[in-house]
């Protein structure tokens, strides 16, 4: 009996062994794929604070500079809602404040990325099921995915430490903490979206939608209220990226604060395998339902296919993009509240925005932000055609009385048109609610859309260098098309708070376009964007026609 009982206890000892059997030679193997990859994140990440640190000793360089600052930022709601809150008027809180909320959301994306990347990619590809053939154990693919993006977060953590140290151990090991375990329990969202979706694009955009989310729940909370003296906005609370800005890093740090992160990416790794452990490779946790006996009319046709595929992601951009255009034109009519006497403050607010007036200015960042945001659709929506070629789902179709450029035409179409209907959704939510509160709808609208539509020309030109790679180097597309979107959101995002020069900003076609509403315009740089979107679109579209197909 004692023999049968101790065997029966090590059953499921050696069934979690054999779940995670090869769990290091997969580990090894991620780490090689993301050699370039996984650097570049990091070391943009973790240096990014150094960086804002050396910005605020030459701009704020006295004592009543930094306390002047840190209460003007305070006191409005339109300041807050972008840079979070100033805990402290220390060159280290200042460095937080700068920076902190985009450190952490910065650290969502990529765990997002990597988590995608070796989970449910690798299943959509097949090579998950090849490598199961093997000495693999069921889970050890989404333990080894979930170790790169621990890694990669904990490197994070650490440069983050060691370049701010100096200002304060404790408050640059709560930053860098932080942002870590904000990393941390997005990369749990994204294993839970691995599991639950068919496919990879998907799960990708379920996950980065909840940073998106989390950031407007910040951004929102933030705007709503100072909590540099009380508890903070409940809002803000519910946001994993407005936990690790309530740390208060070289503010008297919260370090209660990061159980919360903790106890959120421990749940959702916990539903994560169990999940894993319920599903057939490949398949997802919830099934697809079957289609129609018989195709709807609408279906006809190539770009009826096209269309199909990509709708859902279409309204789901044009539903957030236009909730949270709202949310910024409400925030946005406060700005002139800000500068007061405070020449600082102003060359804040025009660094970001123009020199136009203040609301303007804001207004004018804003814009700018989310159409840097959006260029996310839209190279998502040109990878597809990659997707689409490597699981040969595109030569059925080639095979039949469809060319090349007919085929890719269906998808580009709304590559390229998406955004603009996007825009078109943020630009009329934004200018109503800007409008309504500044008690000149009639004005205000039809500044604020165009403003919004005049971001298009630079998405297309970010659009376009991925038809380029895709139709001449098609085995890099996807890595190369994902940095570049990376490229310029950071320069989108943290180039204007670190006041990186203009020569730096000009990499990124955003960095070409007047700064609208109020700005001055000339048709130059629009002319120029559109003729480099024509050629890189023609020469990819050349390329894809002389290429071989590949899978």
């Amino acid at each position: 009996m004692t023999a049968v009982a101790d065997t029966r206890a090590a059953a499921p000892e050696r069934a979690g062994s054999r779940d995670l059997a090869g769990t290091g030679t997969l580990l090894r193997l991620a780490l090689r794929r993301d050699r370039v990859m996984l650097p570049v994140w990091v070391l943009a990440i973790g240096l990014t604070g150094s960086s804002a640190l050396g910005r605020m000793k030459s701009t704020y360089e006295t004592a009543a500079d930094r306390a002047e600052v840190a209460h003007d930022m305070n006191h409005n709601g339109s300041m807050r809602s972008m840079l979070g809150v100033a805990f402290g008027d220390s060159y280290g809180a200042l460095t937080a404040w700068r920076v902190g909320v985009f450190l952490a959301a910065f650290a969502g994306i990529m765990s997002v990325l990597l988590v995608i990347r070796h989970t449910r990619e690798e299943e959509e590809s097949g090579r998950q099921e090849a490598l199961s053939a093997g000495m693999v154990g069921r889970r050890a693919g989404l333990t080894s995915g979930l170790l790169t993006m621990g890694i990669a977060n904990a490197a994070v953590t650490l440069l983050i430490a060691a370049t701010l140290a100096g200002e304060g151990g404790a408050g640059a090991l709560a930053l860098g903490l932080g942002v870590g375990l904000t990393g941390l329990a997005f990369g749990g969202v994204a294993a839970v979206a691995a599991q639950i979706t068919e496919n990879a694009r998907l799960a990708r955009g379920l996950a980065t939608g909840a940073v998106g989310i989390a950031y407007m729940l910040r951004l929102l909370g933030d705007a709503a209220e100072d909590g540099s003296k009380g508890s903070g906005h409940v809002l803000v609370w519910l946001s994993p990226i407005g936990w690790a800005e309530y740390t208060r890093p070289f503010a008297n740090e919260r370090w209660w604060a990061l159980l919360l992160p903790l106890a959120f990416a421990a749940v959702l790794l916990a539903v994560a395998y169990s999940l894993a452990g319920r599903r057939d490779i490949g398949a997802a946790f919830f099934p697809p339902r079957p289609g129609p006996a018989f195709a709807d009319r609408s279906l006809h046709g190539v770009y009826g296919l096209a269309w199909r595929l990509q709708r859902g992601t279409l309204l789901g951009w044009c539903i957030g993009i236009a909730l949270a255009a709202a949310g910024l034109g409400g925030v946005s009519s406060g700005a002139d509240d800000i500068v007061g006497d405070s020449e600082k403050n102003r060359e804040i607010i025009e660094r970001m925005g123009g020199t136009q007036n203040i609301s303007d200015a804001f207004l004018a960042s804003m814009i700018s932000i989310l159409g840097v945001v959006i260029t996310v659709q839209a190279v998502g929506a040109v990878l597809r055609l990659r997707s689409e070629e490597t699981d040969q789902r595109a030569e059925p179709l080639l095979a039949n009385a469809v060319s090349r450029l007919r085929w890719a035409a269906s998808h580009l179409v709304i590559a390229y048109l998406g955004p603009a209907v996007i825009l078109l959704a943020g630009g009329l939510a934004a200018g109503v609610v800007y409008g309504a509160a500044s008690d000149d709808l009639g004005g205000q609208l039809p500044r604020v859309l165009g403003a919004a539509l005049s971001q298009l020309p630079a998405v297309w030109v970010v659009t376009s260098v991925v038809v380029f790679l895709f139709g001449l180097l098609p085995a890099a597309t996807t890595s190369l098309g994902w940095g570049v979107v990376g490229v310029v959101v950071a320069l989108g995002w943290l180039g204007p708070a670190l006041d990186a020069p203009q020569s730096v900003l000009d990499i990124s076609p955003f960095g070409h376009l007047p700064k609208l509403p109020g700005a001055s315009v000339s048709a130059t740089p629009f002319v120029w964007l559109l003729l480099l979107t024509a050629v890189l679109t023609a020469a990819g579209l050349w390329g894809l026609r002389r290429r071989d197909m590949s899978n």
